[in-house]
């Protein structure tokens, strides 16, 4: 088991003013504006309207934009949209954090997955300003839906042009709570026992991910004790536990980075999952800001993020 050292005072109270920048109305307001209909072929004007949205609040946060073509036989183009450090040097490592912008055919999508971007966006305007060992790379991924399409081709590319990607989180539905006893279930062949009540966050990482998600555990007991987390690190590529092999971290591992997927777990908790329901008014917006705040803290603690905010 890792050893982690214990965090300075000093270190602390710098990430705890941080994440305290993190807004639950700034959370709300994403979603206001992202919730609707994603798909690529019934709604791809809502497609581009909510990739629009995330490339104009990356350009706000100081980030360079960059929209990355995804390959492949498409009618339309359809891109990721990364948000990197704005004149950060070449070579050094790079967290990924990232969620996917497409949804199914009829589901407004509000849990799956405007609930990941939006803390996506509101990390990274708290993170943008600051520089550290790692870099951290916001990344949305267009058709995740369709088999992971976007989030392959970037790892396909990271690994192509030998990019020095030290690991990725990945959210994947992370707003929906239910705390009535009962209300969680869980994937069959799964090695252990969930709580009962499906108001926790969960964490599934390969066994390279460890200090992912040591880091994140630590970042709940320290900053948001109130957030029930609960993680499991896989073997292999997950392949005994096929549940744990539904979303964009999926690509990583299968090419041997360090990534886990946070989530509510999805179907295993949330009716609304994949459906028309799967609206704004389903969602614990105090959880949503608890994962934010939880995140941050990590990513500050993995990329050792400077004490000093970065001029612009």
């Amino acid at each position: 088991m890792l050893e982690r050292t214990p965090v300075p005072a000093d270190r602390k109270a710098f990430i705890a003013s941080h994440i305290a920048q993190i807004s639950e109305e700034r959370l709300l307001g994403h979603l206001e504006s992202l919730v609707g209909v994603r798909h690529p072929v019934t709604a791809p004007e809502g497609l581009r309207a909510g990739g629009a949205y995330i490339a104009g609040q990356m350009k706000s946060f100081g980030l360079d934009l960059l929209e990355e073509a995804i390959e492949g036989e498409h009618n339309e183009r359809f891109v990721n949209l990364i948000g990197r450090e704005s004149g950060g040097r070449s070579g050094k490592k790079i967290l990924v954090i990232g969620a996917h912008y497409d949804t199914v055919a009829e589901s407004p999508g509000a849990d799956d997955n405007a609930s990941g971007l939006a803390v996506m966006l509101e990390v990274a305007r708290i993170l943008a300003p600051l520089r550290g060992k790692l870099t951290p790379q916001f990344v949305a991924f267009s058709l995740e839906e369709e088999g992971f399409l976007g989030s392959d081709h970037y790892a396909r590319q990271v690994r192509r042009n030998k990019v020095p990607l030290w690991g990725a989180i990945i959210l994947e539905c992370v707003g929906y709570t239910d705390a009535r006893p009962g209300s969680q279930t869980a994937p069959a062949g799964l090695p252990m026992k969930l709580p009962s009540q499906g108001d926790f966050i969960g964490l599934v990482g390969n066994a390279a991910a460890e200090p992912i998600q040591k880091a994140y555990e630590a970042a709940v007991a320290t900053y948001c004790p109130e957030l029930p987390c609960v993680s499991l690190l896989v073997p292999g590529k997950g392949e005994a536990l096929p549940d744990s092999r539904r979303s964009d971290h999926v690509p990583f591992w299968d090419r041997g980075y360090r990534a886990v997927m946070l989530t509510d777990t999805a179907d295993f908790r949330n009716p609304n999952y994949h459906k028309k329901s799967d609206q704004l008014k389903t969602l614990d917006m105090t959880f949503i800001t608890r994962v934010a705040r939880s995140l941050a803290a990590a990513v500050i603690d993995l990329a050792e993020l400077d004490l000093v905010e970065a001029k612009s």
